[in-house]
């Protein structure tokens, strides 16, 4: 057995000392023609694009809500930001026919209260989440 044992840790030294010698980072011109990164197709472009775009505009009708109840306007992006970041639940529920998400409160109250205007006007809105008939419902949790 301990002739195994030292058998199997010369394999591993062995096999760390190859590891040490691998390099860490290639070039683009290392890797072999199949791998290599290609540019996007224009129509692909074109569609990442679009979608880059519809999400800001997304972003900016949220952050002109936000700035409507907010006593400093210039920080609703960043509350956006940081509710993007914070932890939420995702519930549905098919008998009701919703799709919960739950935001969790973030640490100053005034933001929550901003928050909660923000949930209630997308709430108001009523909508279908894509591909399904489930209404999005949001609400702040504690």
């Amino acid at each position: 057995m301990k002739e195994e044992i030292s058998h199997l840790e010369r394999e591993v030294d062995k096999l760390k000392q190859e590891r040490k010698a691998t390099k860490k980072h290639i070039t683009i011109a290392e890797l072999p023609e199949d791998e290599r990164f290609s540019r996007l197709s224009t129509q692909s472009k074109y569609l990442i694009d679009t979608i880059k775009m519809i999400a800001y505009r997304a972003e900016t009708a949220m952050s002109n809500l936000l700035r409507e109840r907010m006593s400093h306007p210039d920080e609703a992006r960043s509350l956006l930001r940081a509710i993007y970041n914070a932890e939420g639940d995702i519930l549905p529920d098919s008998e009701a026919g919703t799709l919960t998400i739950r935001l969790h409160q973030l640490a100053n109250h005034m933001s929550s209260e901003s928050i909660r205007y923000l949930c209630e006007e997308l709430n108001s809105t009523e909508t279908v989440f894509p591909g399904t008939n489930l209404r999005l419902v949001y609400e702040l949790v504690s």
